[in-house]
């Protein structure tokens, strides 16, 4: 208090308190230049510095020239705002001063353009294969900046004392907001461990929440997913979370399982070596782990033969329907037949059947 007492008086005594133009103060004026003079040269040293940095740095969608140029235009209005405070200039409206809520409105602001920019251009200067993940990183540091600019801007214009008191003395209403803002906090906490655990990223083909798609954008509350006919769909995080998640792509190989039936005349082990013989022939089939095709039991209309084959991941869903093209052509071209189901029926008494030409009292 006593260095804030004598700073005042300084500017105050002698010939810095008279008057120098409408009211104002030799001491008051020249605070407010040297205010703006201090203000320009730590912009413009910092504007300097930060723009020689992103030439070397690694992290250049943080420190670039638009973060430079951003920073410099910051401290340029706030020194502004604070030298017009200097003079005398502005008021305080319900006990709050108009240049502290100013102040604050400039950093929220430029930290939202901060935020902004940085979240683009770290989307923009990623390689397409890490996008994805970029994308969600990207977030999480745009709504972390905002969050914080705002307590920061609440803090700087004066209002966390106030803000304290009102929440403390309408405590019924903080209970029902909480209440009601409770989806919204579990959905922001359950993106975050998401992110974290990263079960599917952005164009992953998975099965979730009794959907079926492919990931089309993961946000910071909510996750979406557009199915195989063309829907959009959008599942909360903390659904999400709590749901059995199968990624159909997360590893690079994935086995296509089906079932040939052959007639129980043919020879079980010639249509092995048909289907062997086939799936050798298609390029997406990999050769290790090395395709199975064997008996798997004695359906009752056919001979079932079970065929496991590994694929690219990327390519399942076409490597799987070419399998079973491919295999039903092989088989027809070698005489093997595929049966249909059957059905013998036995009755328990004997059925008269009249045979059309003959008359009604003839025998058949």
């Amino acid at each position: 208090m006593n260095v804030t007492s004598n700073s005042t008086s300084f500017w105050e005594q002698g010939a810095l308190g008279q008057n120098f133009f409408l009211g104002l103060t030799l001491g008051a004026v020249l605070k407010a230049v040297l205010i703006i003079v201090v203000g320009f040269l730590i912009a413009k040293a910092l504007k300097r510095y930060l723009l020689n940095l992103s030439r070397s740095t690694k992290y250049v969608w943080i420190i670039n020239e638009d973060t430079a140029s951003t920073l410099y235009n910051l401290i340029l209005l706030v020194s502004l705002i604070y030298s017009v405070r200097a003079l005398g200039l502005l008021f305080s409206i319900g006990g709050v001063e108009v240049s502290n809520v100013l102040t604050a409105l400039l950093v929220f602001y430029f930290s939202y353009l901060f935020a902004k920019k940085s979240k683009d251009y770290m989307i923009m200067s990623s390689s397409k294969q890490k996008l994805p993940e970029v994308q969600i990183k990207a977030k999480l540091f745009y709504y972390t900046v905002v969050t914080l600019a705002f307590f920061i801007a609440l803090n700087i214009a004066g209002f966390t004392g106030k803000l304290t008191t009102l929440l403390a003395a309408a405590g019924i209403t903080g209970i029902v907001l909480g209440f009601s803002a409770q989806t919204v906090v579990a959905n922001f906490i359950s993106g975050i461990f998401m992110y974290f655990d990263k079960p599917l990223k952005i164009g992953d083909p998975v099965e979730v929440a009794g959907y079926s798609g492919i990931v089309h954008d993961i946000r910071i509350l909510s996750t979406r997913i557009r199915t195989w006919d063309g829907l959009l769909v959008r599942i909360p995080n903390e659904k999400l979370f709590n749901s059995e998640i199968k990624n159909l792509q997360k590893y690079p190989a994935r086995r296509v399982d089906i079932v040939v039936g052959i007639a129980y005349k043919e020879d079980a082990q010639r249509a092995i070596d048909v289907i062997k013989k086939t799936l050798y022939e298609m390029p997406y089939v990999l050769a290790e782990p090395e395709p199975m095709v064997f008996v798997d039991n004695l359906g009752n209309s056919s001979v079932n033969i079970a065929v496991r084959a590994w694929a690219p991941s990327e390519k399942w869903f076409d490597v799987r329907w070419q399998i079973v093209q491919r295999i039903k052509e092989a088989l027809d071209k070698e005489g093997i037949e595929i049966p249909f189901p059957q059905r013998v029926n036995w009755f328990a008494e004997e059925l008269r059947v009249r045979i059309e030409g003959h008359s009604k009292g003839e025998s058949p």
